[in-house]
């Protein structure tokens, strides 16, 4: 599939909705570079990203100053490989669970690259079971769990009215979901919210 020069790909949702998964199988196919936010967040706190750091909502790497330096790195990460790269694009995945945080992104990349956001979600009994699978996982690198999401899914803002996105619902074969992005790309089907 060809893809437009200097592409932003922006997955975002809520934890346990799929977006890692499907980013990082995403940016492999062409060989993008991927960076995630909850990799992110723990190299800044110079730990490992498999190691656990559950929190209570809003402490300890996850205060919203530890968080706003996390997606300010993502940004730079972004702007530091379309700076060095003449054709380049690039996936970032992190909540980006409020129109600012979402605004901040277009703000600073409007005039030099295009933006996709591509908005991921499922039913709460697909998220109940992928946090029980990741619970038991000792290479998971999200700390999310069900109280966190309880907490997030109080303060995420949906898509708004004129926000483009590609929406997903992620229950589906992952196969089939990174057809759905090729798809809507190459045939520019991207829904506004309305």
């Amino acid at each position: 599939m060809h893809q437009p020069e200097n592409l932003l790909l922006v997955f975002f949702g809520m934890i346990a909705t799929g977006k890692s998964y499907l980013a990082s199988a995403w940016a492999q196919q062409f060989g993008f570079p991927y960076y995630n936010s909850d990799r992110v967040r723990k190299e800044l706190a110079g730990i490992s990203a498999e190691t656990s750091e559950q929190e209570e909502i809003d402490r300890g790497i996850y205060t919203p100053e530890f968080s706003r330096r996390t997606y300010d790195t993502l940004i730079a990460k972004a702007k530091e490989h379309f700076a060095e790269n003449v054709l380049a694009s690039v996936v970032l995945d992190g909540s980006y669970q409020s129109l600012a945080e979402r605004d901040l992104l277009r703000e600073q990349f409007h005039k030099e690259v295009r933006i996709i956001f591509v908005h991921c979600s499922c039913s709460e009994q697909v998220v109940k079971e992928r946090l029980a699978i990741r619970a038991s996982d000792p290479d998971a690198v999200s700390d999310g769990n069900w109280k966190i999401y309880q907490a997030q899914k109080k303060r995420f803002q949906g898509l708004t009215p004129g926000e483009e996105a590609i929406t997903l619902d992620t229950a589906a074969p992952i196969e089939e979901l990174v057809a759905q992005i090729n798809n809507q790309l190459s045939g520019e089907s991207i829904s506004v919210c309305k």
